[in-house]
């Protein structure tokens, strides 16, 4: 089959290949036929060396969907034929992180698909704990619609369940990609009253805003941000703060801008350490939440996508073949202001 292959002793980093198609290897796996997926922000971290743990000659890509055509004699729920949603993260369903909901920290799995084990962007690949780690494609939707469930809506949505909305809240968003304009969609689900979403890209910041996801906008390059958030809170801080961004700058610009006894979630992926100052902080008794995303919501996101509550096809500018994946990616790392996630085929 076709597969995207990263290697880090080649001067490309990423090259299209023949390699052997997937089989499976444990009585819990499934096979399926890619449909459609995604770049994420993610697999260029990789093929930077930000990752680690990623696994050299490894087949790339953790945001997709397909179709089920082969399953291990110990799947029960997922079956042939099944149109599916991947999760992100590859988790057994029951060890003790598991059990408890912390997914993305099982003993069994974590981020593995396009890391540790071969991932989404080839014809075909293997899905570890198939009945875990795939969710069944309502009747109404097509695999573009469902695209981002297992991974993009999971952490826009993660951050927004981490700030424990209160319905009438009023939040800040920092961060106007994709990431962050899922939290957007997901915390008005969830009950804000009020969006404010920072970034010093403009033409993200007006998009979110034209598209009715937030109520105000804030450019660092502009505005004060502080004395905005003042303005915009009656002076005591916003009710919670999810940082979508991972800026030099932003983790600082989140406590800052949060009301006291308020929570600020991470859902960013910071490339350099970030500091903590508790003694200016101190008086303020924030709680600070972040981590990988815990995908656990998928069925959920999956039935508000079917009642058409929220929608995330906006979020596709730009389609590929997968013939024409490596030239995505070059795309993608110097995407314009417009494009936000591109579509593979």
């Amino acid at each position: 089959m076709k597969a995207l292959v990263y290697d880090k002793n080649s001067d490309k980093k990423i090259e299209l290949r023949e390699i052997k198609d997937p089989e499976i290897k444990d009585s819990k796996d499934a096979i399926i036929k890619v449909e459609v997926s995604s770049i994420c922000t993610s697999d260029l971290h990789i093929i930077e060396g930000f990752v680690p743990r990623a696994e050299n000659n490894i087949v790339l890509g953790h945001e997709f969907t397909g179709t089920v055509i082969e399953t291990g004699s110990g799947v029960k729920k997922i079956k042939n034929n099944d149109r599916v949603a991947v999760n992100c993260i590859t988790f057994c369903g029951e060890c003790y992180f598991c059990k408890k909901g912390f997914i993305n920290n099982c003993e069994k799995g974590g981020w593995d698909l396009g890391c540790t084990i071969n991932g989404g962007h080839a014809e075909y690949a293997r899905i570890p704990y198939a009945d875990y780690s795939l969710n069944k494609i309502p009747d109404n939707l097509s695999f573009e619609n469902a695209l981002f469930v297992g991974d993009i809506l999971s952490s826009g949505y993660f951050g927004s369940k981490m700030i424990e909305i209160k319905n009438g809240d009023n939040i800040a968003i920092i961060g106007a990609g994709p990431v962050g304009l899922c939290s957007m969609i997901t915390s008005k689900i969830l009950g804000a009253k009020k969006i404010t979403v920072i970034d010093i890209n403009q033409k993200r910041l007006d998009f979110a805003y034209s598209m009715g996801f937030c109520d105000y906008i804030i450019n660092p390059l502009i505005d004060n941000v502080e004395e905005k958030a003042k303005e915009l809170t009656g002076k005591k801080g916003f009710d919670g703060v999810i940082e979508a961004s991972g800026g030099k700058n932003t983790f600082e610009i989140a406590w800052k801008i949060a009301r006291a006894n308020s929570v600020v979630g991470v859902v960013a992926m910071y490339e350099e350490n970030q500091i903590l100052p508790l003694p200016y902080m101190y008086g303020k008794n924030l709680t600070f939440k972040t981590g990988g995303v815990d995908a656990i919501y998928c069925d959920e996101l999956l039935d508000l996508l079917s009642k058409g509550k929220i929608s995330t096809d906006f979020l596709i500018t730009k389609k590929f073949k997968l013939d024409d994946i490596v030239e995505a990616y070059k795309l993608f790392k110097n995407k314009n202001d417009n494009d936000l996630k591109f579509a593979i085929y």
